[in-house]
């Protein structure tokens, strides 16, 4: 019974205690971030040669990364498996934002690099005397 107590203890500590969890909590905030940043954009997504809204957008991606959350690991996994294409179609998801048409790829890259970027430079800044 002890043997048994202290399996079901340590299997329960590695989960909450595992280094990789806080990781993917990270790489969560960074997914949340993309897809409030895709539901408060001003652009028509193309999906299938048919457009759609900011808001739409944000829900269909949502939508298709809670049926594959368990395999999507990074920002960059939910860019290149849920973002990009069509799933049944294989078509390439495109955003059109003040007249530019863009793929939705690089479009979303660009935001993560940028979100990244000042993350980073908060840490640098000094404070204020």
């Amino acid at each position: 019974m002890k043997l048994i107590s202290f399996i079901l203890i340590f299997a329960i500590a590695s989960v909450f205690f595992y280094p990789q969890n806080f990781v993917i909590a990270d790489e969560n905030g960074e997914i949340e971030y993309l897809l409030s940043f895709i539901a408060g954009s001003d652009c028509i997504f193309i999906r299938n040669n048919e457009e759609h809204s900011a808001i739409e957008a944000r829900k269909h991606l949502e939508m298709k990364y809670n049926h594959v959350k368990k395999r999507i690991k990074t920002a960059e996994d939910f860019i290149n498996k849920i973002a990009t294409k069509s799933s049944l179609t294989r078509k390439s998801y495109k955003v059109r934002c003040a007249g530019v048409l863009l793929p939705t790829k690089s479009w979303l890259e660009d935001a993560l690099a940028h979100r990244r970027g000042s993350l980073k430079n908060q840490g640098k800044k000094k404070p204020v005397e």
